[in-house]
């Protein structure tokens, strides 16, 4: 069964710079190579993205054509840097964009983003992993994503400022711990939704 993965990489830095976040990320997709899962990245900050809860605000929105990635994968990634305890601005415009579709429906009229997976990948080196870990799923969950145990991975290092992810010296044991429960629960679920899909009886959009 071939499951393909997207990961909007929200990091404020273009696609020329390096991205802490990515390198966390890769890590992941290590995972997901080894079990046969093809996957996409999108580094949000390289596109022209509208602003508004629609998925299309008209002529120079690059959202529909990322949006169209979304809807063809099985599992969605979303990979946000730390920015004052919160998830980047552009993890949060993604969300807005992803909740602006929200409405539209599958073939069996439920949500389209009904039988796909959604995980959130952090870096930084501050405080706040949890707290925007739990926006973005909240927000995946409320939209129609199923979000499997253990599914938010994370690298902020020692309290404080400090070194990013890539900076720091030796690989930390919890974060490598987390890497592997969440692309391990992100694939076993979407296998599951990809043979089981949720049944449409009193979950419709009608």
């Amino acid at each position: 069964m071939k499951l393909h993965t997207l990961v909007l990489n929200c990091s404020l830095k273009s696609s020329d710079e390096t991205s802490h976040t990515q390198a966390l990320i890769d890590e992941s997709l290590k995972i997901f190579k080894e079990h046969d899962v093809t996957y996409d990245i999108v580094r949000l900050a390289d596109y022209n993205i509208g602003y508004g809860i629609t998925d299309d605000t008209g002529e120079g929105d690059d959202w529909p054509e990322i949006h169209e990635k979304v809807k063809a994968a099985d599992i969605l990634i979303i990979g946000t840097p730390l920015w004052l305890g919160e998830k980047s601005s552009i993890a949060a415009h993604a969300i807005e964009r992803l909740y602006g579709a929200s409405g539209h429906t599958n073939e069996k009229g439920q949500a389209i983003y009904y039988n796909k997976v959604g995980g959130v990948v952090i870096t930084g080196n501050e405080d706040g992993a949890k707290n925007a870990a739990r926006s973005v799923l909240y927000a995946l969950s409320h939209i129609g994503f199923t979000i499997p145990p253990n599914v938010d991975a994370y690298w902020v290092g020692e309290a404080g400022p400090g070194p990013s992810y890539m900076d720091a010296d030796g690989k930390n044991e919890f974060t490598e711990k987390n890497i592997k429960m969440m692309s391990h629960n992100l694939i076993h679920m979407a296998r599951i939704l990809k043979e089981n899909p949720i049944p449409a009886e009193g979950n419709t959009m009608d």
